[in-house]
């Protein structure tokens, strides 16, 4: 199988999972998509993604240890505060005013910051068709906003706002991934990071009360069980693979994963019978422009 046929196979598995990782938020703290029956809080959902990544990562975590020196480890833990820790709380906060549709479209702001944080603190060299590319995508994403946000209310930008600095973080993490930890299998950078978060969520969940709510009563099940699948598989495997993607095709390429998740995230909306209009269609092929003169 050819280099560049496994990038793109990566590429597509990380639009599945991510896209699909809107509607277990919502699944995790609402029992249904309009928001008037909430069972869980955004704080327990992003603390049991992240306890349940790193409780499933721990028995590679022992051996990773033995093979990284402090400073290595040190870089290691940032990665996992911020290329998962803060954003999962970020976006599970946000997603209690706004869709999963206009969550996963402002997500799609990640390379431009992976460009802007990289020119800015890394040394990060450009090409002017990469930087075509993904303004490009930008504008594809803008037109998703637009076609998000037409005719329904924000109630506060602020959490809009939450999303933008969530894809500053990855913009950060790609970046320092890319230049600190570029020699260190992804399995490795995976254990460490999420073990790490354990005793943080453990904390929280304590904090917020959720150990003394009927956790066995169905929709406490419901919730739990979509919070756990979404850090199994929407953190730790997917953190594995975006780290895998990085090593191999570097942190622009992988970024542009943020421009395939709307389409996932669309998908889902035609499922629950959301409205979808040409604008989206007409979002995501600008989008899908993008994405290839961007790795053409």
């Amino acid at each position: 199988m050819s280099h560049k046929l496994i990038n793109w196979i990566l590429f597509v598995a990380l639009c599945l999972i991510w896209g699909s990782s809107f509607e277990l938020m919502k699944l995790g703290m609402f029992e249904n998509h309009d928001f008037s029956k909430p069972i869980l809080t955004p704080y327990e959902v992003a603390a049991i993604r992240m306890l349940s990544a790193g409780v499933i990562m721990l028995p590679f975590a022992l051996k990773a240890l033995r093979n990284l020196s402090k400073d290595v480890l040190i870089y290691v833990v940032m990665s996992g505060l911020l290329g998962s820790f803060f954003p999962a709380f970020l976006f599970c906060i946000a997603e209690t005013k706004i869709g999963g549709g206009i969550a996963g479209s402002l997500n799609s702001l990640t390379p431009l910051f992976v460009i802007l944080v990289g020119a800015f603190f890394f040394q990060l060299i450009v090409s002017t068709q990469k930087l075509l590319g993904i303004l490009i995508g930008l504008v594809g994403s803008g037109i998703l906003i637009y076609a998000n946000t037409k005719g329904q209310p924000i109630n506060d930008a602020l959490y809009i706002g939450y999303v933008i600095l969530a894809t500053v973080l990855y913009g950060l993490n790609v970046n320092m991934v890319i230049k600190k930890l570029s020699g260190v299998p992804s399995i490795q950078i995976a254990a460490i990071a999420f073990s790490s978060l354990i005793i943080p969520s453990l904390i929280i969940l304590f904090l917020t009360g959720y150990f003394s709510l009927p956790i066995s009563e169905s929709k406490y099940l419901i919730a739990t069980s979509a919070a756990s699948v979404l850090g199994i598989l929407g953190t730790a495997i997917a953190s594995i693979l975006f780290y895998m993607l990085m090593k191999r095709a570097g942190g622009i390429f992988a970024s542009t994963v943020t421009y395939g998740i709307p389409f996932v995230a669309i998908a889902w909306g035609l499922i629950n019978h959301e409205h979808i209009t040409a604008f989206h269609f007409l979002g995501l092929t600008v989008i899908l422009g993008g994405v290839y003169l961007a790795n053409k």
